[in-house]
């Protein structure tokens, strides 16, 4: 185990608000930080010691990058897989470049998720017309899926007849694609959990989210579920951070169906969303844990001090012009973050609020109750 010391430099590939909030927590422990990624001026690079802006597919400069500094870790997980193989030739890469490459791919991580006995939906591999027009009769309702390159509800269509599928297939431009029954679920759930090179593992509880068009909207902890479903859902995802020998962060997406099973719907190595909470309730948030994890130091404490809950800033929010700040930060209980982001675009994560109060219920309407005095 090589423990990365403060004063070190951690390089981050991906410059979004995630490797913002990285970079901070970074810094505040006394790390510097380097970032990469073909953009330029981005979340990230305003927060990080040394922004370079190249194609991940430019070997040369992602060899110099990885020169440059300790350890590299990842703020999303779409980077291509000799991008991740380079920079290990040259520094530490946590997680390590095949949790990339299967958590990057809808087909590869269901079917790992199938092969190991972790509770998946039904699905079905698309990579042929014939294989369409042969699974969907008699799957029943069902959404098809890119295996590449989805998040955010985005490449995403609900199918319920050949006609469908095709039409869907059609948009895709006949890409691998996943074929995914539709779950009939009663909520929807997520963990985070962190593993230390030692194997050492932490999670936080248990997230309830609320989707929008496909993007999460609010989240609040500790979930309202039974003891016995967090529980269940800490064991999985303790399960899978092993399974993958993650060293970091992950995120397990949940369905909990109406019989209360549980089902993962998706993986994510990273500080994800529905964690961002973290920052403002608990000892340690998901970011310096990411950190911790990566350096081969100490995991924190995960305990909440305070229930609380975030909701999601889309570039809607400014559709009528600057957003009213102030109305929203009346409230004392709320905390506002932005990322940096300078073209408000509907769709758009521009920044989240997080409200704490004496029940994840109550912190849950007082941040929509923030969101809502932007407007005003």
């Amino acid at each position: 185990m090589k423990i990365v010391l403060p004063g070190s430099t951690i390089g981050v590939l991906g410059s979004g608000q995630l490797g913002r909030m990285f970079a901070i927590a970074a810094r505040r422990m006394g790390y510097r930080v380097h970032t990469y990624s073909p953009d330029r001026d981005s979340p990230t690079g305003q927060v990080a010691d040394v922004e370079i802006d190249a194609p991940y597919e430019d070997l040369d400069r992602v060899r110099d990058f990885a020169s440059a500094v300790d350890v590299v870790t990842f703020e999303f997980e779409n980077v291509p897989a000799a991008t991740a193989e380079t920079a290990a030739q040259y520094a530490l890469v946590r997680p390590a470049g095949d949790v990339l490459h299967t958590t990057q791919h809808r087909l590869r991580e269901k079917t790992f998720l199938r092969q190991h006995g972790f509770p998946v939906t039904n699905f079905e591999a698309i990579r042929t017309s014939e294989d369409l027009l042969r699974t969907v009769p008699g799957f029943g309702p069902a959404i098809l899926k890119t295996a590449g390159f989805g998040y955010d509800g985005k490449g995403q269509y609900r199918v319920s007849s050949p006609a469908d599928a095709q039409a869907a297939w059609q948009k895709m431009a006949h890409q691998e694609a996943v074929l995914e029954s539709v779950v009939d679920f009663e909520a929807e759930l997520s963990v985070v959990g962190v593993r230390g090179q030692n194997g050492d593992c932490a999670f936080y509880a248990p997230s309830a989210n609320e989707h929008v068009g496909g993007i999460l909207d609010i989240s609040a902890s500790p979930s309202p579920f039974t003891k016995e479903v967090a529980e269940t859902a800490i064991e999985i995802t303790r399960g899978l951070l092993e399974q993958l020998n993650v060293t970091g962060v992950l995120c397990v997406e949940f369905f909990l169906t109406r019989d209360h099973r549980l089902l993962v719907n998706e993986l994510a190595p990273r500080p994800h969303n529905s964690g961002h909470l973290t920052i403002d309730a608990c000892i340690t948030s998901q970011f310096e844990q990411q950190l911790r994890a990566v350096c081969g130091l100490p995991l924190g404490s995960t305990e909440m001090l305070r229930p609380a809950a975030m909701a999601n800033l889309l570039g809607d929010v400014w559709a009528a012009g600057e957003p009213n700040w102030a109305a929203a930060l009346a409230l004392p209980d709320v905390k506002l973050h932005l990322y940096g982001k300078t073209e408000p675009r509907p769709g758009r994560k521009m920044g989240h609020l997080t409200a704490t109060a004496a029940t994840p219920e109550a912190a849950a309407a007082l941040v929509r109750t923030a969101r809502s005095h932007l407007l005003s």
